[in-house]
């Protein structure tokens, strides 16, 4: 099978977590002996063209834009250029994958012109954003969120909260939506036996001191400013031996106001970008993860801290609630509610044995639940269910 793929980001360029969904959703399905080709976007030094694992990758030149949506109409030029050319040197593809609206315009004019039937994976909406539209922009993202889920001949979501999102927000057929978790490489946080991790430990707090982190994009719907809050609640049942350390670009000014004005300055730490070999490194010295989200589809940050071992506290919202099991897995609070987290962060600092069987817990279901491999498998299954429904029509 030919697959064509279009995602606007893909590693080196990490923007959410859709570059590492496609970097390691489709190596195993190369593995499975089909042809992946991915046009994504040009980003620093990266080659326009090479394979990595298996998948042929394609960067795009995108003109500077007037502003972002501009930028993001020349980017689709481009994708479809690139992918015009590559149908006329190599033939036509089986398959389109877009992934999410950004590359929806690009894979529509695809599909319509070269009869290939689209498959679309929606990672997030803007209406599950920000709890509603309530601007021009957040209505016209929706729109083309809209138009690319018509467009599509299958839905893929990486929850059932995200399947009933779409039902609600787009009217989105519940039978064309299939529900595909995010997944893992647990190996990639296997500890290096020749880091010496407690110097590496002593960069980010000190040893008496137990690292409660978070890691993600700076935004309102992450919570990042509930942890905060609850920061201080954390501290008192401590005896002030805890340091909370933010990983993750973006304005943070608001946030470090937030932890001045609460007396909790000396105790965080803002990183900023952390490369993916420090974090990795990183996250196994951790004590407690904290995803305290007010909208989350579904949380893969939360996997990465399985496979590190390290114990999770998320809130009750969208597929974190899913992917955690309160009490199994994790440890699941009240969303925007910073007493509950407190209280769950507190409950997996103080009580190691409890918080080491959520660990042992949570990494076998990793295998079980949110294996690449099994996910490949099933996303394939869409793939041919696509086929030989396409097979049966006639497209005029």
């Amino acid at each position: 099978m030919k697959i064509l793929v279009l995602a606007w980001e893909f590693p080196p360029r990490l923007v959410g977590g859709i570059a590492r969904h496609v970097a390691e959703l489709y190596p195993e399905l190369v593995k499975r002996g089909h042809q992946v080709s991915l046009i994504t976007v040009e980003f620093n030094r990266a080659p326009d063209f090479e394979v990595v694992e298996g998948i042929q990758v394609y960067r795009v030149k995108v003109a500077e834009g007037n502003d972002f949506l501009h930028w993001v109409a020349n980017m689709n030029q481009s994708m479809e250029q690139t992918s015009r050319s590559l149908i006329a040197q190599n033939g036509a593809f089986d398959l389109i994958h877009a992934h999410d609206w950004l590359v929806g315009d690009a894979a529509i004019a695809l599909k319509h012109q070269f009869k290939i039937p689209l498959t679309v994976t929606i990672h997030a909406t803007e209406y599950g954003r920000h709890n509603g539209l309530f601007n021009d922009t957040q209505r016209y993202v929706a729109g083309k969120e809209g138009v690319l889920i018509y467009n599509a001949w299958r839905v893929i979501v990486c929850s059932n909260y995200m399947r009933h999102e779409l039902e609600r927000a787009f009217g989105a057929p519940w039978d064309k939506m299939d529900v595909i978790y995010n997944g893992i490489r647990p190996d990639k946080k296997k500890r290096d036996p020749g880091v010496d991790y407690p110097a590496f430990r002593r960069r980010y707090a000190l040893e008496e001191e137990k690292i409660v982190y978070y890691v993600g994009r700076m935004t309102y719907e992450k919570g990042v400013s509930v942890l905060l809050t609850a920061a201080p609640q954390v501290l008192h049942k401590l005896q002030g031996q805890a340091k909370f350390v933010i990983i993750g670009g973006g304005n943070t000014d608001r946030l470090k106001q937030l932890a001045w004005n609460l007396g909790i300055w000396e105790h965080c730490l803002f990183t900023g970008f952390m490369s993916d070999e420090d974090l990795d490194k990183f996250q196994t010295i951790a004590d407690c993860a904290v995803f305290p989200s007010l909208y989350e589809p579904f949380g893969i940050v939360a996997l990465e801290s399985f496979a590190a071992r390290v114990p999770v506290v998320v809130s009750n919202t969208g597929g974190l609630a899913e992917v955690v099991r309160h009490g199994h897995t994790g440890i699941v609070t009240y969303t925007n509610n910073p007493d509950s987290l407190a209280w769950g962060i507190v409950e997996a600092l103080k009580n190691p044995e409890y918080a080491q069987t959520l660990v042992d817990n949570a990494y076998r279901e990793l295998e079980l639940r949110f294996s690449w491999a099994k996910l490949a498998e099933e996303t394939e299954a869409v793939y041919r269910r696509v086929l030989a429904e396409r097979s049966q029509v006639v497209w005029e």
